[in-house]
This record gives C-alpha cells, structure tokens and sequence, in this order.
C-alpha cells in the first residue's frame, strides 16, 4: 500500500471522526485543510431521491452565487450581427455561429458556458451529442438561449452556476475558492442548497435531500446536517 504524504495524512486525522456538521463548521474544516499549493476549489455534491430517468424527476437549475465562484469562466456565444456585436462587448470570449459549430464539431471546446440567440438553435442543435454530454447544451429554462445575451454573459461571468442531476441522483457545484472568507463560502453554499429544493420536481418521492459532502480539489470531504444546509 503506498504511503500517505504529510499533507494528506494530516488532513484524513483531522477528519477523521466528523460528520454531519453544520454548514459553518464543514466550511471551516475544508477550508481549514485545503493545503494545496494552488487555491483550490470548494466543491459541494448533493445525493437526492430521484430517478433522473424519470421526466417528472428531473432535477435542473441555476444559480447566482451572491459572492461568485471565484473562477474566470469562459464564454461562448452563438448569434449574428448586433447580437455578435453585443456578446462580445459584454466579455463573451469566443463569438460565432457556422465557423463555431465547425470548430465544436472538430473537437475544441475552448469554453464552460454556452449561450445561442434563440435564432441560432438550428445550428446549435446539430451539437447535441457534443454538448449534452458536458452539460454545455444552451436550454432556455436556465437562461442560455435568450436575446439578452448581455445579460447572460455578464451573469456567467458574475459567478452564475448551472447544475444538473446525474444519473446516479447527484448535482454538484463549485462554490468558491478556499481563500475565500468562511462567511462567503457559508453564504454561497445555502444559496446553492436554496436553489436545489426550489427545483424539486413534482414526481420526487420520499427524502428529496438524502446527504450533503463538502470538499476541496484536493482535500477530504464530509457531510452536512440536511436540516442546517438551507437558508430558507
């Protein structure tokens, strides 16, 4: 069996022992533990009683962080002219239309959020074996296919968070930086949470939330008191 490095093993002992916390005190120990040599991310994964296979149990969102994720996300943009235009006066990194669809379909995906004006769906759409699977498919019910693309754009670029449930009943996000103050990761973390029972669907059945695990890139996780992990 190989050996544990210092930082790992002093990360486990501290660990070690501890469930169930509240919101504040799974923060301080991620963060307490993330000893990286890079800032690393605060990343929340949530396990509901749902059957994503099931239309009625699908579960999906979006989220404003009120204190970011701390992470530069990049964008691209699918429109034409003034919306072209627009997209890229808003930040928007990558702006196309024909010429993107060929780069994605060539295999570069150079970004981590994906915005169409509702015009260009014919186009994105030939995307969806590419797209889908990365979660990266414009959908209007989280406010990637809009006319506004300003909006959109300044809101992926302000810390906005998609999530999905995945086939084995979990969503997770990133919801900060480790350098964050505990107070931001706190705040962001019931946001988050507020966000994923707002989008309970009509056929969950049961517990909806069954467990919460705080972590960080590199460190340990542990879980949360369900009960505590809402602001609402």
């Amino acid at each position: 069996m190989a050996k544990l490095g210092k930082r790992t093993a002093a990360a486990r002992e501290a660990f070690a022992g501890k469930s169930n916390l509240t919101v504040e005190e799974a923060v301080a120990l991620v963060k307490g533990n993330a000893g990286a040599k890079f800032d690393e991310t605060v990343e929340i994964a949530v396990v509901l009683g749902v059957d994503p296979r099931h239309a009625d149990q699908m579960v999906r969102g979006v989220v404003g962080l009120p204190n970011g994720t701390g992470k530069n996300v990049r964008v691209a943009v699918f429109a034409r002219g003034p919306k072209a235009e627009e997209a890229q006066a808003a930040g928007a990194d990558i702006v196309g239309a024909e010429d993107l669809m060929e780069t994605v379909q060539g295999g570069t995906i150079d970004f981590d959020r994906c915005i169409a004006t509702p015009d260009m769906m014919p186009v994105v759409g030939r995307l969806g074996k590419v797209l889908g699977p990365r979660n990266l498919m414009p959908n209007p019910k989280v406010g990637t296919v809009t006319m506004d693309v300003k909006a959109a754009v300044e809101a992926a670029k302000g810390g906005e968070v998609q999530f999905k449930v995945e086939k084995a009943g979990v969503v997770h996000a990133g919801v900060g930086k480790a350098s964050f103050d505990e107070g931001k990761l706190v705040e962001n973390v019931r946001a988050f949470m507020d966000a994923v029972l707002k989008a309970k669907p009509a056929g969950a059945k049961g517990a909806y939330v069954k467990k919460i695990a705080l972590s960080s890139t590199m460190g340990p996780g542990v879980t949360i008191n369900v009960d505590s992990a809402s602001a609402q």
